[in-house]
């Protein structure tokens, strides 16, 4: 069912009212990039045309390779210290390769190639099986160690900017 102009903008929209400024913590930056991710894979379900899912599965692709890689950098490390459930973030990082692999084979193909739709969407199901465990699980956990997150945040935010070849915003 394709969705119409109206709402995509709607969702764009949304996803970007939360990028007036930089978010103030890193549970809040982690958030705000799984609501983007997720609005992108919701409107590659209602894309029609190859370029406009060509576009969509590389914001994908590029948006994930970021976000895991400072999470593993940055994010990980830090919970790693601060909170006691080691296997909510071997999980994570195991659902990471998994994630990894399917970008990799999605990179390596073009819309239109077999299964390349299917990949995509099994990738964005994997996604949100994994944001719906780090927001209902992890980030409380991360919450009630105390760890520093606007101290985190900075850090994953200035990362996040160079890996995206940007400034960090302030």
């Amino acid at each position: 069912m394709a969705t119409s102009k109206t709402t995509k903008s709607r969702r764009a929209v949304a996803r970007r009212s939360g990028k007036a400024g930089a978010p103030k913590d890193a549970l809040a930056l982690l958030k705000a990039d799984h609501r983007e991710v997720s609005g992108w894979f919701d409107d590659y379900e209602d894309a029609e045309s190859a370029t406009e899912k060509a576009e969509l599965s590389a914001k994908i692709c590029q948006a994930l390779k970021v976000h895991t890689q400072i999470e593993e950098e940055i994010f990980y490390p830090a919970a790693r210290n601060a909170i006691k459930d080691e296997d909510l973030l071997d999980e994570a990082t195991v659902e990471h390769a998994g994630a990894k692999d399917l970008i990799a084979q999605i990179e390596a193909a073009k819309v239109g190639d077999p299964l390349y739709d299917a990949k995509v969407k099994v990738l964005g199901e994997q996604v949100k099986h994994h944001i719906g465990e780090e927001e209902q699980e992890l980030f409380p956990e991360a919450r009630e160690a105390k760890m520093d997150l606007v101290a985190l945040g900075e850090r994953m935010a200035a990362r996040k900017a160079e890996l995206m070849g940007a400034t960090p915003t302030r």
